[in-house]
């Protein structure tokens, strides 16, 4: 894995006459818990839409974990996982079902054994033969999760992890998270509206305003940075007022 997990330069989405994204150079480190902020429609997801290879940008440039988006594509999917906002399985089959369809078509060997480990690693083992019907919110994000990162990716994207979860959902979805970075060792790419989980939860920052990267630090320098504010929702604010004025 490169120093750099996933850097971008000029990277520009637009459709028809509405520019999504607009020149965005982004650099994340390996081993980092990226949080990007923004407002509905600032463009969080058109951005984590290119970086996973599911749309084309109309200019500029990305790389994840030394491959490049446009012309290694099938690279770059093989080093990422990807839990969209509103995953999806087949609910009709078990979970144990739904990872090995997954792991098959990623190209994983041995899927049986890499199942069980990554099971046993989100605390998931006795639910493996439930069909998924009959999880709840909470269970289905875990079970993403899986989804995701049953191939061993490098580097992990969450839109919205912790959208629709209850208070004890989001707090056993951080510790999964801050596990994941800091036992398997995942580069964690994540949009996110909740302020307060970032700061529990991210080591760096980047805040998107209608399309335009605003800022980027990590998130112990922006708590320094700003001493007149009590909380990173405050400074957040502070930023985006300082862009709209």
């Amino acid at each position: 894995m490169t120093d750099t997990a996933i850097s971008t330069t000029a990277l520009t989405k637009r459709y028809g006459s509405h520019q999504a994204l607009n020149e965005l150079t982004l650099s994340v480190p390996s081993g980092e818990i990226f949080g990007l902020l923004g407002h509905n429609g600032a463009g969080k997801t058109t951005i984590v839409n290119l970086l996973t290879t599911l749309m084309e940008p109309s200019s500029g440039t990305a790389v994840i974990g030394g491959h490049d988006i446009a012309t290694a594509s099938n690279q770059v999917r093989r080093s990422i996982g990807y839990l969209p906002e509103n995953v999806q399985f087949y609910d009709n089959l078990t979970l144990a079902e739904n990872l090995l369809f997954f792991a098959r078509l990623s190209g994983v060997r041995a899927p049986g054994a890499r199942i069980r480990d990554v099971l046993e690693f989100l605390d998931f083992t006795g639910r493996e033969n439930h069909r998924m019907g009959t999880f709840s919110k909470g269970m289905r994000q875990r079970a993403g999760i899986a989804q995701a990162i049953v191939h061993n990716p490098s580097v992990l994207f969450l839109d919205e992890p912790t959208s629709g979860l209850d208070p004890q959902g989001v707090a056993r979805l951080r510790e999964i998270i801050i596990a994941l970075n800091t036992d398997l060792g995942m580069t964690i790419f994540m949009n996110t509206h909740l302020l307060a989980e970032v700061t529990k939860t991210c080591t760096s920052i980047g805040i998107l305003s209608s399309g335009t990267l605003i800022y980027q630090d990590s998130v112990a320098a922006t708590l320094d940075s700003f001493p007149g504010q009590e909380s990173l929702e405050d400074i957040y604010l502070h930023i985006e007022a300082g862009q709209r004025s």
